[in-house]
C-alpha cells in the first residue's frame, strides 16, 4: 500500500502524468530515494528463461514493483492505463482519475476546495480539453453560453470549468498572451498563468478557447477591468485613461505595466489558427469592458 501512495504522490507531483517505468525515467528514482533504496536494491533484476527462444529475459525488480502498484492503482479506477491515455491524448501515460486526484489531496493534507485552481490534469478534465480542441470553429460565434448557472457548482462544471482552464493554458504553452511571462511554484504545483475570459464568466460567457486567453495574474486583472482590449487583428488597445494616471502608478520596479504594451503590440497566439480569440468575443469586450 505504500508504493501506491507513493505512486500517486510522485503523479501529483508531476502534474497528474507520468510515462511508463523506464530505466530513464525520473520518478523511478524518486520514489526510490522516499523507500532510501540502495543502489543493488534499485539495480536488482529478475532473469526470465524462454526455452523455446533460447533466450534470457531481464527486467528491474523495482520497475517491476512500481508497474504492479500502478495496475492496482488502475484497478481501483485511481489512475488510468497508458493503453487508455493514449487514445484520448497521442501519448502512453499513467494518468490520474478525478477519483485518484482526490485520493492524493486527501494523502498530502491539501483542502479539497483547491482542487479547481491546481493544474493537475486528470483523465476526466483532458476529455473535456480534447472536446474543445476538436470543436469546429464558427464563423458567427455567439460568446454567451445562455444554459451557463454561474452561481451553481456541480460535478459538471467543476470539469468543465477545469478543462477550459487546462486547455487555454496549454493552447498559450502557459505563457501570458501580453508579456510573455511563464514561470511556476517552487514545488511546480501551480502555475502563475491564469485562463481568463473574454466574456466574463460572470455574465455567461461561454468556457471555450474561442472565449479564453492565457494572461498572467496582472495582465488579467487589468483586462478586466478594461484598462486595455484587442482589437480584430491582434493588437492591443490601451485605454487613453492612462494619461490621467499619477506619476508612479501603475509601476513595479521599473517596469510600467501599461506604457509598456504600447498600441502597435500584438499579443502571443497559440500556434492553431482555429482556436485564436473570436472577434465577436473582442468586439464585445471593446464595447462593454474597455474603457475608452
Amino acid at each position: 500500500m505504500e508504493v501506491e501512495e507513493a505512486l500517486l504522490i510522485a503523479l501529483f507531483k508531476h502534474n497528474g502524468v507520468i510515462k511508463e517505468f523506464g530505466l530513464s525515467e525520473e520518478i523511478v528514482s524518486e520514489i526510490a530515494d522516499e523507500f532510501s533504496l540502495n543502489e543493488e536494491q534499485r539495480s536488482a533484476y529478475l532473469e526470465t528463461i524462454y526455452r523455446k527462444e533460447s533466450r534470457i529475459k531481464k527486467s528491474g525488480l523495482w520497475h517491476r514493483l512500481l508497474f504492479r502498484a500502478a495496475d492496482v492503482l488502475a484497478k481501483e479506477k485511481l489512475v488510468s492505463r497508458p493503453t487508455q491515455t493514449l487514445k484520448l491524448t497521442n501519448k502512453r501515460e499513467w494518468m490520474l482519475t478525478e477519483k485518484g486526484f482526490d485520493k492524493v489531496l486527501e494523502l498530502s493534507n491539501i483542502p479539497a476546495t483547491q482542487k479547481e485552481f491546481l493544474p493537475t490534469k486528470s483523465f476526466e478534465v483532458q476529455k473535456v480539453v480534447k472536446k474543445l480542441n476538436e470543436i469546429k470553429r464558427p464563423i458567427d460565434y455567439d460568446p454567451f453560453d445562455k444554459k451557463k448557472k454561474v452561481f451553481k457548482t456541480s460535478r459538471n462544471t467543476t470539469l468543465r470549468t477545469r478543462g477550459f482552464r487546462q486547455a487555454v493554458i496549454e493552447a498559450y504553452d502557459c505563457k501570458c498572451a501580453v508579456c510573455g511571462l511563464k514561470i511556476y511554484s517552487p514545488d511546480t504545483l501551480s502555475w502563475e498563468i491564469e485562463a481568463a475570459h473574454i466574456v466574463p464568466n460572470r455574465v455567461k460567457g461561454k468556457d471555450d478557447l474561442w472565449n479564453g486567453l492565457a494572461l498572467c495574474h496582472l495582465h488579467h486583472w487589468a483586462f478586466d477591468v478594461g484598462w486595455f482590449t484587442l482589437l480584430n487583428n491582434f493588437k492591443i488597445q490601451v485605454s487613453s485613461q492612462i494619461d490621467s494616471l499619477p506619476s508612479g502608478y501603475g509601476k513595479v520596479g521599473n517596469y510600467d505595466l501599461l506604457n509598456s504594451t504600447s498600441n502597435d503590440s500584438r499579443i502571443l497566439l497559440p500556434d492553431r489558427k482555429e482556436i485564436y480569440p473570436h472577434r465577436n468575443a473582442m468586439k464585445w469586450h471593446r464595447e462593454n469592458i474597455f474603457h475608452q
